[in-house]
């Protein structure tokens, strides 16, 4: 049988998809581009041609990674209803084992990028994004007097600092701390910003948000 031409925009995203897997198999440090290549049945020449190098291809499919995560964060945090309601169900599809995949990776990634300048780029570009989306619905809340928030992007990147940190905790340290207590933790954390007292602002976590 033939084998099957594909365009390239196809082929680069299977190639990111694939090296995703391999860099959740076997980490950043250690994943090499003729692992790539054997998982597709490609050569490694083929995968250079479109990313030139290791450092270029691992970058390139951490972004692609976190697309997906960062579509559906704006999806929630774009929903009908208080500010304040969709901000905790952003928190907790974010925290670790909860809905949102990819925490050994996201570990895996900052401890490489302090050596990648690439892969740093792109984690930077990332982390801005993601507080930036958080920063303008405690914008719009305080704005319409849901709550009172002075800074809102300082308000986005303490709370993601915490996220981050109990990802850390709960993905590399397993069973330091439990998850009823970092819900509590990160519950808290948010009605702080809010500046209301925990569950308040917030309201219920079962109660449903309308689709945008």
């Amino acid at each position: 049988m033939a084998r099957v031409r594909r365009g390239a925009a196809e082929r680069r995203e299977e190639l990111l998809r694939a090296t995703v897997e391999q860099i959740e198999a076997r980490g950043v440090a250690a994943v090499r581009v003729s692992d790539v290549a054997q998982a597709l049945g490609v050569s490694g020449a083929l995968v250079l041609y479109h990313f030139s190098t290791k450092e270029r291809l691992v970058a390139a499919a951490f972004a692609y990674a976190a697309e997906g995560d960062l579509a559906e964060l704006r999806r929630i945090l774009g929903r009908r209803g208080p500010a304040a309601r969709r901000l905790r169900a952003a928190v907790r599809w974010y925290v670790p084992s909860g809905q949102a995949k990819g925490w050994r990776l996201w570990i895996d990634g900052w401890a490489a990028a302090l050596r990648e300048s690439a892969l740093r780029e792109v984690t930077a570009g990332l982390d801005r994004r993601w507080k930036a989306a958080l920063a303008e619905v405690f914008a719009e809340g305080a704005a319409a007097g849901e709550f009172r928030c002075a800074d809102p992007e300082a308000a986005a990147g303490r709370l993601t600092a915490l996220l981050d940190g109990l990802g850390v905790q709960m993905t590399v340290y397993r069973g330091s701390l439990n998850r009823a207590t970092m819900l509590r933790w990160a519950d808290e954390a948010l009605a702080r910003e809010l500046d209301a007292p925990a569950g308040t602002a917030t309201g219920p976590a079962e109660a449903p948000l309308a689709e945008a």
